[in-house]
């Protein structure tokens, strides 16, 4: 039986694991910035991964158009759609080995219903907009939000956000949506005030780069000790919903959830 508790994501009324599993790696590996190489697993493998993360309690899955295939993998190999909350992003493709961008309302529609196809569903629990850096120029000369919120009020996503790269973009997002992803870890504490915002509004916070896209962990006996610092870190500050931890290694999902279950009922 999983210890891993669940918390509500903010005001939306949809509760989710406090560890969230991230699927970059099931769907892409040209382009990240992993320290050590991978290769994207098949799909025996996902389907397996996505059982195991089912049984030790985990809920919240994250993808993005922008993870190669990730949405189709996913899409065709969870068993069952109401086990999980699905986050998708929009606004980054990842073409021809580059990111490319495109906030305006036509492509985030369009972004929306090709997720949906993609993962075979009829919605998208969560949708956050994948920022280039320019965080205030979206959200303030794009028609990226009031889309989604369009898309909210039509039942094709029951909440949306912004996946930020800036304190004042992540700032002027909280009031504005259902959720904030921002970076958060010992050696990266810049947003430390987006997150206290969106808890005093009673918003959602995910939090990305837990472990510093894996750099924090290099060395078995550094990486064990740093997975437990850092989600006692992370987990420490109040208004934090949950962490996005991406692996499609068995034995580092096991260690993460158990590592998260120790870390919260020592917080508790």
């Amino acid at each position: 039986m999983s210890t891993l508790p669940y918390r509500t994501l903010g005001c939306t009324g949809i509760d989710v694991s406090c560890l969230g599993l991230g699927t970059v790696k099931i769907g892409r590996s040209e382009g990240v910035k992993y320290p050590d190489k991978f290769v994207i697993p098949d799909d025996a493998a996902v389907r397996a991964l996505l059982q195991q993360a089912h049984e030790l309690g985990i809920n919240l899955i994250d993808t993005a158009p922008a993870y190669g295939n990730s949405e189709e993998r996913l899409g065709k190999l969870m068993q069952r759609r109401q086990d999980w909350v699905i986050c998708s992003k929009t606004g980054e493709e990842f073409v021809d080995g580059r990111s490319v961008f495109d906030f305006s309302a036509k492509h985030t529609r369009h972004s929306i219903e090709r997720s949906l196809k993609r993962l075979g569903t009829d919605y998208l629990d969560l949708v956050l907009v994948h920022s280039d850096g320019n965080d205030r120029q979206i959200i303030e000369q794009s028609d990226c939000f009031e889309t989604l919120s369009r898309c909210r009020e039509q039942g094709l996503i029951r909440a949306f956000g912004l996946s930020g790269k800036t304190v004042a973009g992540g700032l002027l997002a909280a009031p504005l949506c259902d959720a904030v992803m921002v970076s958060y870890n010992p050696d990266h504490t810049a947003e430390t005030e987006v997150i206290d915002q969106a808890s005093t509004l009673n918003k959602g916070v995910l939090i990305k780069k837990a472990f510093a896209s894996g750099h924090a962990l290099a060395g078995s006996h550094q990486g064990a000790d740093a997975v437990d610092t850092n989600m006692r870190f992370i987990f420490g500050r109040p208004g934090v919903t949950a962490i996005i931890a991406g692996t499609i290694n068995p034995a580092h999902l096991q260690h993460n959830v158990a590592t998260a279950s120790r870390v919260l009922a020592d917080l508790s």
